[in-house]
């Protein structure tokens, strides 16, 4: 939500984390809550200002886990120059929760009338997409069924106001979503959707790691539908895209965004992949969530 000022918009968000298990490949649910809310400030192009969190565990929870989880809120806060203003404790009776859950509340600030909405694509518009695809969950996954890997794949769990930033310094950006729940297959249909155009995504230019690919197929997974955590779709105007894309490269977590397609007039409502070998098929968005409590 936003309420606008004199000057400016005072953006606000809330989220709650339920992530299993809490400490993961890459993060825990506290990294989680902190970059969930941050990165939700950010899609509405409003710079992350200050964050309050509830902390709610199981009786008998470990405090070495808690400062564990609590240490790394803290440390990111501060790299990333956001206040972490207060918050709650609660525990619950062993037995009537499940370990831990975090809830977030964000402030964020953005320019007055420059809030990026999810229904301002517009015909001609690039997608940029900020790296791999499908890389937290499928990090999950790998824990909760015990799957090794040659090479460990981490959670894509991290703030992406640096990006956005760097986008909006450029210019052109419309919109801008990150993948979570549902994946790049739903992110896609909210915008074509609320946008009222098709989308058109082309196979080739989607970074899926090997072992991601490799793990999908063995588990009958679709990588499009898979959440994401650090990740962005940034829609840009056709003149500035390059740009941007040479903008967003220049951040550390950066240097793998791409541009995966553009937007059309034709077939509003549609997301339209292009295949390695030259085939067109409709990208629907997920009927369900192929795993619970991913955030």
């Amino acid at each position: 939500a936003s309420i606008p000022l004199k000057t400016g918009e005072i953006v606000l968000t809330s989220d709650s984390y339920t992530v299993e298990p809490i400490f993961f490949p890459g993060g825990n649910i506290g990294v989680l809550a902190v970059c969930g809310t941050i990165n939700d400030l950010a899609m509405m192009g409003a710079k992350p200002l200050a964050l309050m969190d509830t902390i709610v565990v199981e009786e008998g929870f470990p405090i070495a886990s808690l400062e564990k989880i609590v240490d790394s809120m803290i440390s990111l806060t501060t790299e990333n120059e956001i206040a972490l203003i207060g918050g709650d404790f609660k525990v619950m009776p062993k037995g009537k929760l499940d370990k831990v859950v975090i809830s977030t509340f964000g402030v964020g600030l953005a320019d007055r009338g420059k809030l990026l909405m999810d229904s301002a694509l517009k015909p001609g518009d690039k997608i940029i997409f900020t790296g791999s695809i499908g890389d937290h969950e499928i990090a999950l996954i790998s824990v909760r069924e015990g799957i090794s890997f040659e090479s460990e794949i981490s959670s894509d769990v991290a703030p992406l106001w640096p990006i956005i930033q760097a986008a909006l310094n450029v210019g052109g950006v419309h919109t801008a979503k990150d993948p979570t729940r549902g994946g790049l297959a739903e992110a896609l249909n909210e915008l074509a959707k609320k946008s009222n155009v098709s989308i058109w995504i082309s196979e080739s230019n989607l970074n899926l790691k090997p072992e991601v690919r490799a793990a999908c197929e063995m588990l009958g997974l679709d990588p499009l539908h898979l959440a994401c955590e650090g990740r962005a779709v940034i829609g840009v105007s056709q003149e500035k895209a390059d740009e941007v894309l040479e903008a967003i490269h220049k951040i550390d977590n950066g240097d793998t965004a791409t541009i995966i397609g553009e937007v059309h007039n034709e077939n509003p409502g549609y997301v339209i992949l292009e295949t390695t070998i030259g085939g067109k098929r409709i990208i629907s968005p997920p009927m369900g969530a192929p795993l619970p409590r991913v955030c």
